[in-house]
This record gives C-alpha cells, structure tokens and sequence, in this order.
C-alpha cells in the first residue's frame, strides 16, 4: 500500500517502508493546502508587495529587489550558487530520505510552491533515483543550503544522482529515468526547496532505524557476555528497576531476563561465592537503559521535524500572510542527535568492558584470549585492542556539534546550529559500537563453548548458532576483520534481535 504524505503523520516507521520499496503519494488534503499556498504566493507577487526570497535577493542581499522579469532567473541562480557542497557523497538512503521529507514538508502548504515541484520530487523518490548531495558545506541554518540545493538541482535537469542499479548520471538522464522532465521553478520555489534541515533530518533519521536495532543488539550480547562469565541474573530482577522506574532501564533489565531464561549455565554456578558482578554486568540495564531513553526522545524531535514546515518565508492562506522567521534553524535535530550520540558511546565504552572480562583469565575463568593453546595462538587478544580503539575514538566524536557556532552571510546569519555535522559524527559513531558490538558476540559466542555440554538459554543458543552460520569457532589463529563485519552486518539489519526474539 502506498505511504500517503500529508505533511503532519510521518513516521519512522513509513521511512524503512519507503526504503524497502512502497511508494508514495500526496493526500487530497495535501494537494489542496498545495494549491491554496500558491495562490497567496502569486497574489502578493500581482500586488507589488517585496517579499523576502519571491522577489528580493537572500541573506545579507534581502535588501535587494528583483524585477518580476528576472523572478525565474533568481530561482536558477540560487540553486547554482548553493550547490557548492564538498566530500563524499549522502548514501543512497540517505538522499532518498531527504527527497522524501522534502515533500512530505512541502505538503503541509506553508511553502508556496507549484504542483509539479512536488510532483517530481515524487516521481524521483518512486523511481529509486538518489540525489548526489555531497555530506559537508551544511552550517544547519538557514537550513542545510549546499546539500539541499544539489538535491533541488536534480528538479531542473541539472546535478547529478545514483538510479537504482548505482549508477551515476546526470540530473537531466535521472529525469527521464523517472518519467519527468526538467522543471521550470517559479516565485519562491528555489528557495523552498533548499531552506529547511531535510540533510540533517534523514541522517538522523536513518541513524535512529539502526539505533533501535543496536540497542536490541547490545542487550543480547550482554546476556552471552553474563553467562559465558558466571554471572548473576539477580541485577536484572524487576522489582529492583520498578523502584527507579526509568522507561528504558526497565526495557533492558526485561530483555535480559527474556533472553537468559532456560539457560543451564546460570543455575550450574547458583551457590558459588561471588556476591556481586563487576558494574560492567551489573549495571547493563541502568546504562543501556539511559541510551535507550536518548534514542525515544530523539525520535520525538523527530517526529516533529519531519512534519513541520522548515522553510522561509512561510505562508498562511488561512489569512494571507507571508511570514518571515526560523524554522530553518537546526537546533532541536542537532541537539537530539549529539544527545543520541553520547547514549551510543555508552554501549561501547560498556561492551569493551565486557569484553576485557571475556578475554582476560583473571576476570573470566575462561582460557586467556578464549584460545586453548594460548601462548602460541593470541586467540582473541588483538580483537580487545581494536574496541578500545574504537571507543577511544568515539570519545572524539562525542563532543555536541550543537555548542558551536560561526557567523555567515556577512553576519545577517550569526548564529548557527551545525546540525549536520552532529548526524555525520552519529552515524560515524554508530559503526563504530556495531564493531564492538560484533566484537563481544564473537568473544562470548567462543565463551560460551568452554561451557559446553552445558547449554546457554534457547534464545541465545539461536543468536549463538546464527554467528556461527557467518564465523566459524576460533581454533587457531586467523584474521578475524570479515568476521567483525560479518557479525556488525547481522547487527545493522536487525539478525541479532530477530534471532533472539526481541523487538526493535
């Protein structure tokens, strides 16, 4: 079933239906909140009246009028002289997101633009088509100007996008591949298309997706690392978090629990005389819990922001007016995606901590480096080292991009939110603590066999059987760098979770 836009309901949800192939339309209701925009635009265009971005220069140049023969011209050179991003370019994801949250903005009917503007965006997000929006030269106000402005290009024929089978083409054979043709954007409709956080908005959106199966990931790998190490399911007790009741400490401490139940190891060690478990165990469900928590209400800020009008000015056809103000500005994205970030830090710093347990004997019990001829085999010993790493690196990722700022456009725009530089450092830091992640479901998938003939609980038993379809048991010493990707891989696309039986 198509994903109907309205500009006021999308979700996260309908994103990965998009991006697993449904399509998407407008809503009557839309269409008509469309057209109803446009008249106002075009009626105070008639009047004389200078309107900011209809018919007068941008930012510092606002002072500037442009005489109505030139309105079309102004539209193209905004585009042109915006397009100026530089780096790697978004993944195809990413820039399928940002055209269609593009238009799910533009239907709300704040924007003023015409019909066909949105019904290519349309016809491009249905076609598979990706802008190529290169990821850096977005400040986050007024808007992600650069990257939206290549993504806009695409409208006109120009730029440049990725179809569906990768290849990269020019804008105008990206047109045709879907079906349309080269728009001719009138009054304001250049300047719709590029005011507004749909770069930051996707990034984050689509981090947001990965989130929720990371979490999922680090509490199963939590359960494999208590039970290769003889710990205690006591701490997971849910009288103890009902007496704290944050949301997502409750959530983790229950799926522990879930995960653990029918294992034979737990009870084979019930009477030994540890008392209580390094923090590293014991406090998973308060740690992943607080990550979790960040990860809900980003999603709220979201939420918000996919359905909100972002551009400016704005138009109110209930009265008439044309508004300007500063919904461009990034600030609640950015801020919600350096919160995220520092809850994904967590679950690494924690999960290298776990993995110290699993590879040092001291703390584990188990052969040192999970190898059994330790000493000529190094087992696992370098796999601890790459954690650290990568969670020594998310340290420096983790400073909030929202807390700076620097003056543009001649200081007309002096304070800016650098919204996308906070997703670019999320999604940098989510690859890295799917690493680590991977890296402890290796150590205690290997952990969990010095235990053998007893069993771990079913559920782990079949995330345990899952790795071992895609790694095989450490015997002897190997590269093990596939075996990390091959395990962050069944992370990202949520195998770890489903295979567990936890939901997102």
């Amino acid at each position: 079933m198509p994903i109907t836009l309205t500009g006021r309901d999308l979700g996260l949800a309908d994103l990965a239906r998009f991006l697993a192939g449904d399509r998407i339309r407008l809503s009557p209701g839309a269409w008509k909140s469309v057209g109803a925009a446009r008249r106002v635009v075009e009626k105070l265009l008639a009047s004389g009246a200078a309107i900011y971005g209809v018919n007068t220069g941008f930012g510092r140049l606002s002072n500037v009028r442009i005489p109505d023969a030139q309105i079309r011209d102004l539209q193209v050179n905004l585009l042109r002289s915006h397009a100026v991003g530089v780096g790697p370019p978004l993944s195809p994801a990413e820039a399928r997101v940002a055209l269609l949250l593009r238009a799910n903005t533009l239907a709300r009917g704040n924007s003023g633009v015409t019909r066909r503007v949105i019904e290519t965006l349309l016809a491009l997000a249905n076609a598979g088509i990706a802008p190529v929006i290169p990821e850096q030269g977005s400040v986050g106000a007024s808007g992600d100007l650069a990257p939206l402005a290549h993504l806009a290009l695409l409208l006109i024929g120009e730029g440049e996008a990725f179809l569906p089978d990768g290849s990269r083409v020019p804008g105008r054979k990206a047109l045709a591949a879907a079906g349309a043709g080269p728009v001719t954007l009138e009054a304001k409709e250049g300047l719709a298309l590029i005011n507004g956080t749909q770069i930051m908005s996707s990034i984050l959106a689509l981090c947001l997706l990965r989130a929720r199966r990371l979490a999922v990931a680090a509490d199963v790998a939590a359960a494999m690392s208590l039970d290769a190490l003889k710990g205690t399911i006591v701490a997971f007790d849910p009288r103890i978090h009902a007496v704290r009741p944050h949301a997502g400490q409750a959530v983790s401490a229950r799926n522990v629990v879930k995960v653990m139940r029918g294992s034979e190891i737990w009870p084979s060690h019930a009477h030994c005389e540890k008392v209580q478990d390094q923090y590293s165990l014991r406090c998973v469900p308060q740690v992943h819990g607080a990550a979790r928590d960040g990860i809900s209400y980003a999603e709220g800020v979201l939420a918000v922001e996919m359905n909100s009008s972002t551009d400016n000015p704005l138009v109110f056809p209930e009265d008439g007016s044309i508004l300007s103000g500063g919904n461009f500005h990034g600030q609640p994205v950015a801020q919600a995606a350096d919160f995220v970030a520092l809850g994904i830090c967590e679950f690494g710093s924690i999960s290298e901590r776990r993995i110290e347990s699993l590879v040092n004997p001291d703390l584990s019990g188990l052969p040192p480096f999970l190898s059994r001829e330790s000493g000529l085999n190094s087992g696992m010993m370098i796999l601890q080292v790459v954690a650290a790493a990568l969670v020594s690196e998310n340290k420096v990722f983790a400073h909030p991009a929202c807390v700076d700022s620097i003056p543009t456009s001649a200081n007309k725009e002096d304070h800016v939110s650098m919204g996308v530089t906070s997703a670019l450092k999320l999604r940098r830091i989510l690859d890295n603590v799917e690493r680590v992640l991977a890296i402890e479901l290796l150590a205690a998938a290997q952990g969990l066999e010095f235990h053998r003939p007893l069993r771990t609980s079913p559920a782990l038993e079949r995330v345990h059987a899952a790795i071992r379809e895609k790694v095989a048991p450490l015997t002897r010493d190997r590269s093990m760098a596939a075996d990390i990707e091959a395990v962050k891989t069944m992370i990202a696309d949520g195998t770890v979770g489903k295979a567990a039986g936890l939901a997102e």
